[in-house]
């Protein structure tokens, strides 16, 4: 009984231990199935929203500022050749046309007492210009001046307390930047586009004048015609361009805009203003792109600056000590990488005043300071005297009265827009006759011709030395 009774204690605890062992396995089995399927939690990661620019502000601010121009002029045609005519009664003479033309464009009020800048293109030859501002009041506008050089022409109308948009620094934009186009594209009034600023200092050889600046800013905010004129603001409603053309095979917008920085157009302006001409600075250098092959050429450690490839005589740079070779790197503090930057920033600039130029010479930098001149090599400001006929001219000098084999003349220093523009008489012509009269200075031509009426003959002499005569009517 005694065996029997151990036996059974002993099977007893042997149970009780299997079922603690298989209760401890389970157990495990059943946590580990658990930490093997178990999911780690999923973390709300929350991602800011894309914003958008906004541009109602600088809508707001430039939109009141734009103006819409409409102009009128008269373009001449030929007579038309009718061989009924001839044939039943014999040659006829037939006077030329007068048309009357139509176009229309943009400008941007500049003051609150009516300056308002505009392209030059699209006041050309126009004998009536009408002014529409945004709330539709409409002025007759006169042209104060206008600079072929940059495109960019001064308009002023009888106003007080006009809107007027705030300039801005040309020089601080970057490309990439968000821009707008404010105009009256296609005569749809107040009309604003959007883009980035794609380039800067882009020239693409649309003026065609001796001594034109094109270092326009790029974008690709849409322009139409009727667009010239308007503004382009950045996102503050700053002024910072006037937009001017457009890149494109159809005449439409075609994906590239083009404006002229507003750095320069308030130099243009300025002068216009104070002088009725613009006072252009020159350095005296002929200059060229810095390239590879150059850079390899001249063992250069960087493809920067302008290249000095030769020097006017006795000009600003020579009597600076530049040298041909030399490589012109900054213009005061702004750096310049470009024919067009250099242009640009000596543009802005006026005869007589001083520069200081960073250049490098054979690797090595340093500076020059330069005093500017005019395009005649001296530093004196040239004032437009209003005449009869719209233009500016100056006195010959014995110089140039030897070279042409003249004794006496006045010279178109600007050919203004009014008679002579449309006839289409070049700058640098040197008026000797009114109706075979000579003339010995401003005062008298403008005096001769003051005491017409009806038609003149103009006779004078181009630069080149070869003789011109000029028939016309007077207003």
């Amino acid at each position: 009984m005694k065996n029997i009774g151990q036996n059974i204690l002993v099977a007893s605890l042997g149970g009780a231990l299997t079922l603690l062992g298989a209760h401890f396995l389970m157990d495990k089995e059943v946590i580990r199935e658990v930490v093997v399927n178990q999911t780690p939690p999923v973390q709300q990661v929350s991602t800011p929203a894309l914003s958008t620019p906004d541009f109602r502000s600088a809508a707001e601010q430039s939109l009141n500022a734009v103006v819409h121009i409409k102009t009128k002029s008269f373009k001449t045609t030929a007579p038309v050749y009718d061989p009924f005519q001839n044939f039943f009664f014999g040659p006829q003479q037939r006077a030329p046309r007068q048309q009357e033309v139509a176009a229309s464009g943009s400008g941007v009020i500049l003051e609150s007492d009516g300056y308002i800048v505009t392209n030059n293109h699209v006041i050309n030859g126009a004998s009536e210009i009408e002014v529409t501002l945004n709330d539709k009041r409409t002025f007759k506008a006169e042209i104060i001046g206008s600079d072929p050089s940059t495109d960019i022409a001064l308009l002023k109308i009888d106003g007080e307390a006009l809107p007027y948009i705030n300039a801005g620094n040309s020089d601080q934009i970057q490309v990439g930047e968000w821009v707008l186009a404010v105009g009256n594209p296609f005569n749809l009034t107040s009309t604003v586009t959007a883009g980035i600023v794609s380039a800067k200092a882009r020239n693409i050889n649309i003026l065609q004048e001796q001594f034109a600046i094109e270092s326009f800013i790029q974008t690709d905010a849409a322009v139409n015609p009727g667009n010239s004129g308007g503004a382009l603001v950045n996102a503050n409603g700053e002024l910072i361009g006037i937009n001017t053309a457009i890149a494109s095979n159809t005449g439409s917008y075609a994906g590239y805009s083009f404006a002229v920085p507003i750095n320069m157009v308030k130099k243009v302006t300025k002068d216009l203003m104070e002088y009725g001409r613009v006072q252009r600075a020159f350095i005296g250098v002929v200059i060229q792109e810095v390239n590879d092959e150059l850079a390899e050429e001249l063992n250069l450690n960087a493809l920067k600056g302008v290249y000095v490839s030769d020097l006017a005589e006795d000009g600003a740079a020579e009597d600076a000590g530049i040298e041909k070779g030399d490589i012109i790197t900054h213009v005061g503090n702004i750096e310049v990488n470009s024919v067009p930057s250099l242009q640009e920033q000596i543009g802005r600039f006026s005869p007589g005043d001083q520069v200081t130029i960073s250049l490098l010479r054979d690797n090595k930098v340093m500076t020059k300071t330069l005093t500017l001149r005019n395009k005649n090599g001296n530093t004196e400001k040239i004032v437009k005297e209003k005449t009869i006929l719209g233009a500016a001219f100056g006195e010959v000098s014995d110089e140039l009265k030897e070279k042409l084999n003249i004794k006496s003349g006045v010279q178109i220093l600007d050919i203004g827009s009014g008679k002579l523009m449309r006839e289409r008489m070049p700058e640098g012509f040197v008026i000797t006759h009114v109706d075979k009269e000579p003339i010995q200075s401003v005062k008298e031509l403008d005096e001769t011709l003051s005491s017409k009426k009806g038609g003149v003959l103009i006779e004078g002499v181009f630069p080149n030395g070869s003789k011109g005569y000029y028939a016309f009517g007077l207003e």
